[in-house]
């Protein structure tokens, strides 16, 4: 690979199965989202629930509350529960907006950290987990190397695609398509209808 190779021409010339996917789907991206809070509370929206009830919960939840790390401090609980966050949730929330205020997160903040240091940051948090710190590093920050594969999409992708393969020989068979993970990732949740479905909501804004 060359410094002039864009993250398509590298994972099309690193794995053909992937090359065909491209073709046919043509070049994703990844960019960087403006608003961090409102993208990691989606995150948590999404935790162990459907794509449908976590887009309906997001959709009354900004609809209730200014969500900011203050709008959501100073939400009362029962709004937030009305808008369909678990008591669970209702603190994972609040217990982010408390580290945005607390650590002064920013894009700033993070640019000088590398991938593991940002996982390891975030999870200090509870109810922020390795998934969502993993889906903050792609859809938030804009990380172009992250194989998220405790995504269950992800597993199914590759097991679409190459086989019956362990996680390990997942991530394995991923280093081939090192420095563009989070690329090659887009197009494993791309590889079948339903994952596909998934994955488009996963990156909306």
């Amino acid at each position: 690979m060359t410094a002039t190779d864009s993250p398509h021409d590298h994972l099309r010339a690193a794995d053909e199965v992937l090359a065909a996917l491209i073709d046919d789907h043509g070049e994703l991206g990844i960019e960087p989202a403006e608003d961090l809070f409102e993208r990691l509370v989606t995150s948590i929206l999404r935790q162990q629930v459907s794509m449908a009830s976590a887009a309906a919960t997001r959709e009354r939840l900004f609809a209730a509350v200014d969500v900011t790390p203050a709008g959501v401090l100073a939400a009362d609980e029962t709004v937030l529960k009305d808008a369909g966050l678990s008591r669970q949730k209702t603190r994972y929330v609040r217990n982010v907006a408390e580290a945005f205020v607390e650590r002064d997160y920013s894009h700033e903040r993070f640019s000088g950290m590398d991938d593991e240091a940002v996982v390891a940051e975030l999870t200090s948090i509870t109810g922020v987990g390795d998934w969502t710190a993993r889906m903050q590093l792609m859809f938030a920050l804009g990380r172009p190397d992250v194989f998220p594969v405790g995504d269950l999409g992800i597993r199914k992708g590759m097991r679409t695609l190459y086989g019956d393969l362990s996680r390990e020989e997942m991530v394995e068979k991923a280093e081939v398509w090192r420095p563009y993970r989070s690329y090659a990732s887009l197009y494993l949740w791309r590889s079948k209808e339903d994952v596909a479905e998934s994955v488009a909501e996963v990156i909306e804004r």
